[in-house]
């Protein structure tokens, strides 16, 4: 660590420092007026001659007091080191993912398909939010919790990966989806309470009305952020057929009319994903949307480090004196 790197308790003192330069211009200006001159009718007798070593190591002296000069001043500034570090308390946000499983969700205008599909980009999303805790509830005719809230990602991702269209009963109950993430969510104490909920249907079973359910998560401040996957026009649907499994164009229908209606309720958003590249994009935003707020305290030490400064200026006095008194004595 540097002078540079330093604080001073005392910094005006370093204005001393001025004197340095000036000293050295007066010791410059002495050492001519001190040598007396001697004129001779010539120098050639003398043009062999070098000044000796002892010659020019007499100007140690005044470089031992100029440096002794300088560290005395810098220790009367009280240099100090500076250590800080940070008490940092993570405060997460819980995130409950309502996924729609149903056989829609097969269709491949998305790659490979827009279950897949909505499952890789989760998995990047999940990924990218450690302090938060998140769960997974999955929803097609009905719907269940297949993770609920944890830290534990790797579980979750797990989890996720094993989701799969039929795993329940066929239909799409964005109601049920919604409300069963409602009530993993009701008694969090988070800082913020979120539901991301995708589909590419609309609203065609269940028992729970989608707008009582939007109410509920409203009473319980939880944002819902709803996003409708689907390109628009046709999709590429696989049918079974006597002939094995083939691609049929199919309408794409999505209530955006309730889903819009949904987020506004719970003061959230409403994303239209037409692509994978675009769904992509709608997961980033809700992540800056809500980030985690993190309280941090901070803390500052500082060490006094002048001590061994002085101990330099003083060891540069005693050779100063050393030097003076023995090797380089004058001798009258």
């Amino acid at each position: 660590m540097s002078f540079l790197d330093y604080t001073y308790a005392d910094k005006w003192v370093l204005w001393f420092l001025l004197v340095i330069p000036l000293l050295i211009v007066w010791y410059i200006y002495r050492q001519h007026r001190l040598h007396p001159a001697l004129q001779i009718s010539t120098t050639t007798p003398f043009a062999k001659l070098r000044p000796s070593f002892k010659v020019w190591f007499r100007h140690s002296l005044f470089v031992l007091r100029m440096l002794a000069i300088a560290l005395l001043i810098v220790v009367l500034a009280r240099p100090q080191s500076s250590n800080s570090w940070h008490n940092v308390t993570t405060k997460g946000i819980d995130i409950m993912m309502a996924m729609d499983v149903s056989g829609s969700m097969l269709a491949q205008d998305f790659s490979p398909n827009r279950l897949e599909a909505a499952k890789q980009v989760a998995t990047r999303f999940i990924n990218g939010r450690p302090n938060d805790r998140i769960g997974l509830v999955v929803f097609s005719g009905e719907s269940f919790t297949q993770c609920p809230l944890t830290t534990d990602h790797a579980a979750l991702i797990n989890l996720m990966k094993d989701i799969k269209s039929g795993m329940i009963e066929d239909g799409t109950a964005i109601g049920e989806g919604l409300a069963t993430s409602v009530a993993r969510l009701k008694d969090s104490k988070a800082i913020s309470k979120v539901i991301i909920l995708l589909t590419d249907g609309v609203n065609n079973s269940g028992s729970i009305d989608p707008f009582t359910a939007a109410e509920i998560a409203k009473t319980f401040g939880i944002r819902v952020y709803t996003i409708g996957v689907g390109t628009y026009g046709m999709a590429p649907y696989p049918v079974q057929t006597p002939f094995g499994t083939q691609l049929q164009d199919m309408k794409v229908e999505i209530d955006e009319g309730l889903l819009k209606k949904i987020a506004d309720m719970t003061d959230g958003l409403y994303f239209r994903a037409n692509n994978k590249k675009k769904l992509e994009a709608i997961y980033q935003k809700i992540d800056k949307l809500e980030k985690s707020k993190i309280s941090v305290k901070e803390y500052h030490k500082k060490d006094d480090r002048y001590l061994y400064l002085g101990l330099i200026a003083l060891l540069a006095l005693f050779f100063e004196g050393l030097l003076r008194y023995t090797y380089l004595k004058n001798t009258p």
